[in-house]
């Protein structure tokens, strides 16, 4: 009878294991679903800590790291972005984890304004990768912005990996390291964009002529972008003031009235390419500002090349006009 007891005993014993066993996968499964569920990046890195926490041996911990990464990456304030990425860096602690972090620390670096920490962590990156695209592409746009706020510390740097981007892009020959997770959520590289930055950035070592280049190849990739032809004026405009002082200085002559024609037909470039920044722009909310910069200048140099008249500059602003 004690035999038929003890065999009962030890059944119920070896019952109530699996049954704990089958309870606890399934509350780490509920767990790490919790975290696919969150709807924003603080009730997710809430729910990553409270797995983690609860799981800390757990096989998925990578798997609720990217999740997390995915998510913050959606997180356009810069500021916003480094506070969630230094909370989850205090939660994912292993090497691996801490390596998926990393894209996510430079996006949020090179948004909220620390530009010596991005381009830091970007080197460190690029050690491991060279070919590294996502890098490349979001530190090229860093240091374009950097060089906007009149901030050159980072150009050459930045130059030389918009550089490699665009090669990479054109020879089709690079793939992010992203999982695909974090790659999907990742903007494609644009070319158009990348031509702009390095303009940018040229601009920025004072490289005009390799500047007006890459302007160039951009109205060309982004034949819509009214930034592009903008960016374009203001180049050759640049160049235009710099031959203008030279013109001053020059004797009378033959020599002078062919270089006034050269600077008239310089300035012909400048009013067209305000005047195709102009006509894109046109109905486009988000370009209202550059409207506001182009238009003045636009006006001025269109009076002085017609005898002070603006007859026919609407109709060569409709001209590059595009039906929406």
């Amino acid at each position: 009878m004690w035999r038929k007891s003890l065999k009962l005993l030890c059944a119920i014993v070896l019952c109530s294991q699996v049954i704990y066993a089958q309870t606890n996968q399934l509350t780490e499964a509920e767990a790490l679903t919790a975290i696919s569920l969150a709807t924003n990046p603080t009730t997710k890195l809430a729910a990553a800590e409270d797995f983690v926490n609860r799981f800390p041996k757990s096989n998925s911990r990578v798997k609720a790291a990217e999740l997390v990464a995915a998510e913050i990456l959606k997180v356009q304030n810069g500021a916003v972005a480094i506070t969630l990425v230094e909370r989850a860096q205090a939660i994912f602690t292993t090497d691996e984890e801490r390596e998926i972090l990393k894209p996510v620390a430079l996006e949020a670096y090179a948004t909220g304004n620390r530009p010596k920490d991005a381009f830091k962590l970007a080197a460190e990156l690029l050690e491991k990768n060279p070919d590294d695209l996502y890098v490349l592409v979001q530190m090229t746009r860093a240091g374009a912005e950097e060089v906007r706020k009149r901030n050159r510390e980072h150009a050459a740097v930045a130059l030389q990996y918009g550089l490699k981007a665009i090669a990479l892009v054109e020879g089709s020959t690079n793939r992010s390291r992203l999982s695909d997770d974090l790659s999907t959520a990742q903007p494609a590289a644009d070319l158009g964009q990348l031509y702009q930055q390095t303009a940018i950035l040229y601009l920025g070592t004072g490289d005009t002529a390799q500047a007006k280049a890459q302007l160039t190849k951009a109205t060309t990739a982004r034949p819509d972008d009214p930034s592009n032809f903008a960016l374009l004026g203001r180049v050759v405009h640049a160049d235009y003031v710099k031959q203008m002082e030279a013109y001053e200085k020059m004797p009378d002559g033959k020599e002078k009235q062919e270089t006034l024609k050269k600077l008239d037909a310089l300035l012909d470039t400048i009013i067209d390419a305000y005047a195709r920044a102009a006509g894109l722009a046109v109905g486009r909310q988000e370009y209202q500002s550059l409207m506001q910069q182009v238009i003045p200048d636009l006006t001025n140099y269109y009076k002085y090349r017609n005898n002070q008249s603006t007859k026919g500059l609407q109709q060569l602003i409709n001209k590059y006009r595009v039906a929406r």
